[in-house]
């Protein structure tokens, strides 16, 4: 899909509604994007290079990410098979996870940010991270100072 019907499709979401089920609270993370996950490295393949950015916001089951470039080096961020590995700085220490990208769009310069936003579904998580994630989420939707 080219940028031009992906902006449109993103200003309609604005206009006509969002049909997300679950609540998304807008909340600034750091975190470190990687392609694969950094902790398995069996076969002694390279591991590929990062990419850091921050949050737009975040839902129990998924995440908005803006980051500066939609590639790591050749390998684009963004596709209906695209895996991504996520270390997401909370508060109370990083949490990971695994996602499937589920949009992507440019942002251009009227947007208070500037990159790539990326619209990322949650498929994997360990039970503690999960258990984590899910609390500071709470908090956020509950009103509570989650810092």
């Amino acid at each position: 899909m080219s940028e031009l019907p992906r902006r449109i499709v993103s200003r309609l979401r604005r206009f006509i509604g969002n049909r997300r089920h679950h609540r998304r609270v807008r909340t600034r993370l750091r975190f470190t994007l990687s392609l694969s996950d950094p902790r398995v490295n069996s076969n002694g393949a390279r591991r590929l290079p990062t990419l850091n950015g921050h949050t737009l916001d975040i839902s129990a089951t998924g995440v908005a990410l803006i980051v500066p470039a939609i590639r790591i080096g050749e390998h684009y961020l963004a596709g209906s098979d695209r895996r991504l590995h996520l270390k997401l700085e909370l508060p109370d220490g990083p949490v990971e996870m695994k996602l499937a990208t589920v949009r992507y769009e440019s942002l251009d310069e009227s947007q208070e940010e500037t990159g790539y936003l990326i619209g990322g579904r949650i498929i994997e998580m360990a039970d503690e991270d999960r258990a984590t994630f899910d609390g500071y989420v709470a908090k956020l939707l509950s009103g509570t100072n989650a810092d």
